[in-house]
């Protein structure tokens, strides 16, 4: 994208938004006998509403009785699709949930997950978070005319339910020759199925109901919110069954650990925990580091709510620079379906976030937030903190700059469009009109993970790709489906 006046022509756009992970994922299995207590659509909705940051576009559940499978979607917030007389008539022992976030397809209700299908065999409902990279060869296996939509997942469940031996068998065929991030949730009649990339780059987690029963969720946060006791992270490459006679595990490839960065940086919910470690710890740890590698004289510590708020507790902590707020949050700004007008847009960012004045007026504020993306948002905080009388505005980054796309499900925007991919952090500093700008490195932003470097997937910020996307290939692993 051409530069203009120093800066990236799509950052005059007033408008902006953090990165977007793909999608949340959630199922679960009762015995049959407990059905009608549980209500497993239920325990799904909850699921997907502790999810519902990493998906805001549709949602939707699938639900079996051990004969049939009954399927709804929309498009939506969890809240806004589902309501008690929609979950009333999902009666079944298995669920599988979803929300979305597209990053491969339209965002339309035809590619709204869980995806169906139905063969001689029995139906066959799935849910996914990631992205493929070699979505056309697998297509390629398909016979003319059997898709009808446009995703990744779309083409994953045919090949799954097509298959004359089940879904097992179809997954230790097709799971191996599968390329990029894969973590799975999917059901028959009869069984609840889960299944990870042998790389593990997305989150999946196993959890076990009290009094019987197996909950599977992109995160722990949406095991707590059921009341599931945490087991284990499903493995890189590994493959469960749930079933009657419990959980059986095989796995369809070898261990190749590459982890998510980003989900310590922003996707996962604080209260989650991800190899043993709460994010919210990591965190604070970061900014801590924060601190000590971009120290700055200033007068208040203050988030970019929320998602800066953990760092910023701990660059306060680290620098003994008192922690304030500075900055409200509208907590009931989301997605939203109505489009503003002009004037409206040109409010820009305080449709989201407001100054409290007489808190930062005269201060030399040290504003701390997760990333900078594309730098819309961060000029506008700097130039809203200066309209409402901050004397000095120093920005730190509780990760290193994002100069690289992701292939693996985040939404973030090609490298061109990236604005660490095209300036350097003075001129980034320079573009958000910040007074300093400094980011943790990756070595510390690594280090407090408490996680080896070699199995973390770094790719945004060292253009590392653990699961090799051909020059060629970037941004072409779409289908297009007429």
């Amino acid at each position: 994208m051409p530069l203009r006046d120093g800066r990236l022509s799509h950052d005059l756009d007033p408008t902006d938004r953090p990165p977007q992970d793909a999608c949340g994922v959630f199922g679960v299995w009762v015995p049959a006998d407990q059905a009608a207590r549980a209500e497993v659509s239920k325990l799904t909705y909850y699921g997907l509403y502790a999810l519902q940051h990493r998906g805001q576009e549709s949602a939707g559940i699938a639900v079996s009785d051990g004969s049939r499978i009954v399927v709804f979607k929309d498009m939506g917030l969890v809240a806004q699709v589902f309501d008690e007389s929609v979950l009333n008539t999902l009666r079944g022992h298995i669920a599988v949930g979803h929300c979305r976030y597209s990053t491969t397809g339209a965002p339309t209700w035809e590619n709204a997950q869980p995806t169906f299908r139905s063969s001689d065999a029995g139906g066959l409902a799935l849910v996914h978070n990631g992205n493929l990279i070699n979505t056309p060869e697998l297509a390629a296996r398909l016979a003319p005319g059997v898709l009808t939509a446009t995703t990744d997942t779309e083409v994953l469940t045919a090949l799954l339910a097509t298959h004359g031996d089940g879904p097992m068998a179809a997954a230790r065929e097709i799971l191996p020759a599968t390329r990029g991030a894969y973590s799975l949730v999917f059901m028959d009649e009869g069984t609840l199925y889960a299944a990870r990339d042998p790389e593990g780059i997305r989150p999946l987690v196993l959890g076990e109901l009290e009094g019987g029963g197996w909950v599977v969720a992109s995160e722990t946060a949406g095991l707590d919110i059921v009341g599931a006791r945490v087991v284990r992270e499903i493995e890189p490459g590994e493959m469960i069954a749930v079933d009657g006679d419990g959980v059986r595990s095989e796995r369809f490839a070898e261990a190749r650990p590459k982890g998510c960065l980003f989900e310590y940086v922003y996707l996962a919910r604080p209260d989650t925990t991800i190899a043993g470690r709460s994010v919210q710890a990591t965190r604070v740890e970061v900014g801590r580091r924060l601190a000590r590698e971009h120290p700055v004289e200033g007068d208040m510590v203050i988030p970019t709510p929320e998602s800066g708020t953990p760092a910023a507790i701990g660059y306060a902590e680290a620098s003994g620079i008192p922690y304030g707020q500075g900055l409200v949050k509208n907590s009931y700004v989301g997605r939203t379906f109505i489009q503003p007008s002009q004037t409206i847009r040109q409010l820009g960012i305080r449709l989201k976030l407001n100054p409290l004045r007489e808190a930062i007026e005269g201060k030399r504020l040290i504003v701390v937030d997760d990333s900078i993306v594309r730098g819309n948002t961060q000029r506008a905080i700097v130039a809203m903190l200066r309209d409402a009388g901050a004397a000095e505005v120093h920005v730190r980054i509780s990760s290193p700059p994002v100069a690289w796309p992701c292939f693996y499900g985040i939404d973030f925007a090609t490298r061109a469009e990236l604005i660490a991919g095209n300036l350097s952090v003075e001129e980034i500093r320079d573009s958000i009109g910040a007074d300093s700008l400094g980011y943790v490195s990756l070595d510390e932003l690594i280090s407090a993970t408490q996680i080896a470097k070699d199995s973390l997937c770094r790719a945004c910020f060292d253009g590392v790709y653990p699961v090799p996307v051909d020059e060629d290939a970037r941004g072409k692993h779409l289908l297009e489906v007429t």
